[in-house]
């Protein structure tokens, strides 16, 4: 008998690659994104392994061939764009942490809102903006992150889900980057919650007529 040798695409990974790989093998038939909005310093695409996206855009562009835009107001037409990859910050704070080179590494590594009112609006507006340039049966992919802040629980995928329903899109998977190490200033020993050792990527799809919501 021969050996079986296929295996199942997983909700969970330790391989952002692999997570991706998976998505697109499901959800996008071309193989490769069309649309990144917040490409940064291109992570997703580094290894080569993910194919960088015909169109890339950035707040701050940092690389070649990325254009200057808000992923709130991309300068796209309408229902133009058949998936896109979204990646938001995830973490909001004015601390003094911020402004001393030994200061707080985990949020000194990664962008930052000023406050979650700030963080959520960005949220909202980005899907909202994703909901505008997507064509009818476009696939959005958003990472994100829960986390606890100032002694408080944030389950921002769950936020996501309920924004995006509201908007119309329909959610196809959610699967899970899972770390076998994160980062851990010195305050956050003094632990009340269980610490996040893994993020998420959720994918949503703009159905094909926008159902009533009663």
């Amino acid at each position: 008998m021969q050996p079986n040798s296929w295996s199942p695409i997983r909700s969970v990974s330790y391989s952002q690659d692999e997570i991706l790989s998976w998505i697109i093998q499901l959800y996008i038939p071309s193989g490769a994104f069309e649309l990144d909005p917040t490409f940064s310093q291109g992570g997703f695409y580094r290894s080569g392994t993910i194919a960088r996206p015909s169109l890339c855009f950035d707040i701050r562009p940092t690389c070649d061939g990325v254009r200057e835009a808000d992923c709130r107001a991309l300068p796209l037409p309408d229902s133009s764009i058949a998936s896109m990859m979204v990646d938001l910050p995830f973490l909001a704070t004015t601390g003094e942490s911020l402004k001393t080179p030994d200061g707080n590494k985990i949020n000194r590594r990664f962008s930052v809102c000023a406050s979650e009112t700030e963080l959520n609006d960005l949220y909202q507006a980005t899907l909202q903006e994703a909901w505008r340039v997507l064509k009818p049966g476009g696939v959005l992919v958003m990472k994100c992150q829960d986390k606890v802040s100032g002694g408080k629980q944030y389950m921002m995928h769950c936020s996501i889900f309920e924004w995006a329903r509201d908007i119309g899109f329909e959610a196809l998977d959610l699967f899970i980057l899972l770390a076998k190490t994160r980062l851990i200033a010195n305050w956050q020993r003094n632990q009340k919650h269980a610490r996040k050792y893994h993020c998420y990527f959720w994918v949503f799809q703009k159905p094909m007529k926008r159902r009533e919501r009663h």
